[in-house]
C-alpha cells in the first residue's frame, strides 16, 4: 500500500541536462497513482514551471507492461470533512469537488506547465494514465505500448479532460469509437491517428525521450512555453480573439533575452546559445 512506502519512491524525480524527469514508480500496482502520488506530480510539475534549471519535463513509469492505468482505487483517501449530524453519506457535489480538485488539477498541471511536456510512454495508459498523455505536449511511445479509454468497462465516463482533449487530437467520430467502446489502441496505431507523435522499439524508449527533452531544452525556453500556450487555446478561441493573442505574444516575446540572441545569431551567422530567459 502506498502509506507503506514514502513518497518519494512512488513518483521520483531527477534533473539531468535541463530535463525534469518525473517517473511513476509503482510498477506492482500498474503505476496506477494514489492521491498522494498524483499532488506530488502536480508539484514537481509547478516547480519545473517555476524552476530556471528545468526546461523540459518527461514523464514516464517504472517497468515495462504499464505506464499508468489511472487512480488506485485500493489507495485510502482523506477522511471527509465532518458533517452535521443526519447528513446522508453522499451529498450533490462531493464527486465533482474530487474530480475538479484531484485528476483535473493533475491535467491542468501538464497543460499550463511553461516548459514542454514529453511522455515516455512504456507501456499500458489507461484511464487517468491515458489522460495524463494525452495532455501532454508530444508522446514518445514503446512500439508494445498501448492507449485504452477504459471508462466505458467500469461503466463510468470519461474524466481529467479525455472528452475535451481526444476530439481536439483525431476528430469527433474516432473519439467516440474509442470512448464508446474502450478497445485497445495500440501504439502505432494511435501514431496514426495523431495521438503519438513517434514509436519505438521499448529498449530505445528513454534514448529517444532524452534525446527530444534535451534538443527542446537547449531552446528559446519562453518562445517554446509561450507558444505551447497560444497552442493550446487555438481550437478555442475565434480568428479575432487568436489574431490578438497572437500580437501581444509576439510583442511578450520581443522583450527576451533568447528572441535577441535568435535574432543576432541570424545576423551574424552562427549558431543560437539560447539560455531560456
Amino acid at each position: 500500500m502506498s502509506d507503506e512506502v514514502p513518497i518519494d519512491e512512488e513518483l521520483t524525480y531527477r534533473v539531468e541536462n535541463a530535463v525534469g524527469w518525473i517517473t511513476i514508480n509503482r510498477p506492482n500496482a500498474g503505476n496506477a497513482i494514489t492521491p498522494a502520488v498524483r499532488n506530488r506530480m502536480i508539484e514537481r510539475l509547478d516547480e519545473a514551471s517555476a524552476s530556471y534549471e528545468v526546461r523540459a519535463v518527461v514523464i514516464t513509469a517504472a517497468g515495462e507492461k504499464h505506464f499508468c492505468t489511472g487512480a488506485d482505487l485500493r489507495a485510502g483517501r482523506a477522511a471527509p470533512a465532518p458533517k452535521p449530524e443526519g447528513t446522508p453519506d453522499s451529498v450533490l457535489g462531493d464527486a465533482h469537488r474530487m474530480i475538479a480538485t484531484g485528476i483535473q488539477r493533475l491535467a491542468a498541471a501538464i497543460q499550463d506547465c511553461s516548459k514542454p511536456v514529453i511522455v515516455a510512454l512504456n507501456g499500458t495508459a489507461a484511464g487517468g494514465g491515458a489522460m495524463i498523455a494525452l495532455a501532454a505536449d508530444m508522446i514518445v511511445a514503446a512500439d508494445t505500448a498501448r492507449i485504452i479509454q477504459v471508462f466505458v468497462r467500469r461503466g463510468i465516463i470519461p474524466d481529467g479532460g479525455v472528452a475535451y482533449f481526444l476530439p481536439r487530437l483525431i476528430g469527433l467520430h474516432k473519439a467516440k469509437e474509442l470512448v464508446f467502446f474502450g478497445d485497445d489502441l495500440p501504439a502505432a496505431d494511435a501514431e496514426r491517428l495523431g495521438i503519438v507523435n513517434k514509436v519505438v522499439p521499448a529498449a530505445e524508449l528513454e534514448a529517444t525521450a532524452k534525446e527530444w527533452a534535451e534538443r527542446l531544452a537547449q531552446g528559446p525556453t519562453k518562445a517554446i512555453g509561450i507558444s505551447k500556450a497560444m497552442l493550446n487555446q487555438s481550437p478555442d478561441v475565434d480568428r479575432a480573439t487568436a489574431f490578438s493573442t497572437e500580437a501581444w505574444f509576439v510583442e511578450l516575446n520581443t522583450r527576451t533575452e533568447d528572441s535577441t540572441e535568435g535574432m543576432m545569431s541570424f545576423v551574424e551567422r552562427r549558431p543560437s546559445a539560447f539560455k531560456g530567459w
